[in-house]
């Protein structure tokens, strides 16, 4: 309807008329709040423009420049940015006042009276100016920095919040970054404004930020519209840590299948802007790489960090998780983050580990030794004494092997050396009637580890000519190795579902967690 140079109300009822539908009727609210968004709309956009010209063309925007490039901006990014500068005692209210009544221009949160001057002043005078745009990019607000360090005065400021302007609704740069929604799943969101430009010269163009306010569920909506994954970066200091928390806290109640929030948490004294100068894009993304954590695991850390080894500590750590759980919208998210959560807590044990005032987790139950025995392999993982058992059965009693081949192969040995063995063994054991391993080349120094290490090697010693016992052993071993590989499997998922919290990974697992019980 540009084309025709229609207003949107005419456009709306031009576009039902061709669609052959009922016109929507407006009321007279909606025609007053269509003229005033137009004014508004007039009025940010004149401002925005006057003032980005004044940074460049004024001679009192001269510490406003060298600001910023302190903080190594160039004129690509004030210009992309309308980065802007207004003098002290600008007199641009008076420009406008020709055009706009007092009532608009109050409303807009350009400007104010002051009762002590008596008149109409500049509400960021004498400030760097950052144009706060409407998803479409329109400018709506403006965020303001102060150029001299003044306790009175704070380092940052928002318009009010107007009609049109909602800072619990609104993010930094989000109609710059949502274009690249269709070739980037994930999105930053930062705290400050000069963190989102810092990013941008590095080329981290996907990142927003919040406006001075803790993060509002109505922001998260608004991302997960465009993105999958939010990537939550603040500063690297106890406050950066406190917003962030106090943004998980917020955002969970959000979180929705298939979509994923984490937090990245950088050095300490840095924030994104001065990280990203530092150490560069490819750095920058690498480390977010492998440095991010997801919402629930970082909210799960934080409040185990507070348990001690009062019985009670516990149960207010376990009530808090429930509570969190509570608050989320979705019913299976909920779901499988209380599980998460409470599997989590089910791992612990009264053991604590005092220096990290965390639990320990608890540690696969090892084949019976004696402590001399235990001094001598404490080395070697206790999967590998295991296999070593195993192993150790099969060379001394390869015929009553072969004739059980069916218990042993379908098993997986973890270490790459005796999973090789094992495997050439396997091989042997099924081709031949009688069980032959001088066909095999297997490692002599193998060969002593095994004979030294295996733990049954002298029960099988004393059991040598009953073959019903040592089948008993060996099942014994097998159902300790199979054990170990249903762990091991578990661990794999609980790492998977903490990032993707997939309903087929949970029932997965799920599953999983049952064998383990009734093993």
């Amino acid at each position: 309807m540009k084309t025709q140079n229609l207003k949107f109300g005419e456009a709306v009822k031009a576009l039902a008329n061709l669609a052959g539908m009922r016109p929507y009727t407006f009321s007279k609210q909606d025609e007053e709040r269509e003229k005033n968004w137009i004014e508004y709309k007039s009025i940010y956009s004149r401002y925005v423009e006057k003032y980005h010209h004044e940074l460049f063309k004024n001679p009192s925007a001269e510490a406003a420049k060298n600001y910023l490039k302190q903080r190594s901006l160039t004129s690509k990014e004030v210009k992309k940015f309308k980065i802007g500068f207004v003098e002290n005692d600008s007199v641009f209210y008076n420009e406008l006042k020709k055009e706009f009544d007092d009532k608009k221009l109050t409303d807009c949160g350009l400007f104010y009276f002051d009762e002590r001057k008596k008149k109409y002043v500049e509400r960021f005078r004498n400030r760097i100016i950052f144009p706060i745009n409407n998803i479409s990019g329109n400018p709506i607000g403006i965020g303001g920095r102060v150029l001299e360090e003044n306790n009175n005065l704070a380092k940052y400021i928002n318009s009010p919040e107007t009609e049109f302007f909602r800072k619990g609704s609104n993010l930094f740069n989000l109609d710059n970054a949502r274009k690249l929604s269709n070739k980037l799943e994930d999105i930053y969101l930062v705290e400050g404004y000069m963190d989102v430009i810092g990013l941008n010269k590095n080329g981290i163009e996907n990142a927003v930020a919040n406006l001075g306010t803790s993060l509002t569920n109505r922001q998260i909506l608004i991302l997960n519209q465009f993105f999958e994954n939010i990537i939550i970066c603040f500063d690297g200091d106890e406050s950066g840590y406190k917003a962030a928390l106090r943004a998980a806290e917020n955002s969970i109640i959000e979180l929705k299948p298939e979509k994923k929030i984490s937090f990245l948490f950088l050095p300490d004294k840095h924030d994104p802007d001065s990280f990203a100068n530092k150490h560069g894009k490819e750095y920058f993304m690498e480390f977010s790489n492998n440095n991010s954590i997801s919402i629930h695991r970082f909210i799960f850390e934080h409040y185990s960090k507070q348990l001690d080894d009062n019985p009670s500590s516990k149960a207010i750590f376990e009530k808090k998780l429930r509570s969190i759980s509570s608050t989320i919208k979705d019913e299976y998210i909920k779901k499988y983050m209380l599980e998460f959560f409470l599997d989590k807590i089910s791992e612990l044990t009264p053991n604590i580990n005092r220096k990290n005032k965390s639990f320990i987790p608890k540690q696969t139950k090892s084949l019976k030794k004696t402590q001399n025995y235990y001094n001598e392999t404490k080395s070697l993982k206790p999967i590998e004494i295991k296999e070593f058992s195993l192993l150790y059965i099969i060379l001394k009693k390869p015929d009553l092997v072969r004739e059980n081949y069916y218990l042993i192969e379908n098993v997986k040995l973890f270490s790459n050396e005796n999973r090789i063995i094992f495997e050439q063994i396997l091989k042997e054991t099924n081709n031949l009637e009688k069980t032959d391993f001088e066909n095999i080349n297997i490692d002599q120094n193998l060969i002593e580890r095994i004979l030294k290490y295996a733990s049954i090697k002298h029960i099988l010693e004393k059991s040598y000519n009953d073959d019903e016992k040592i089948l008993e052993i060996l099942n014994e071993v097998l159902r300790d190795i199979k054990n170990y590989e249903l762990e091991f499997r578990i661990a794999e998922l609980e790492s998977k579902f903490s990032k993707d919290l997939s309903e087929a990974t949970f029932n997965e697992l799920k599953e999983l967690k049952k064998q383990q019980k009734t093993n």
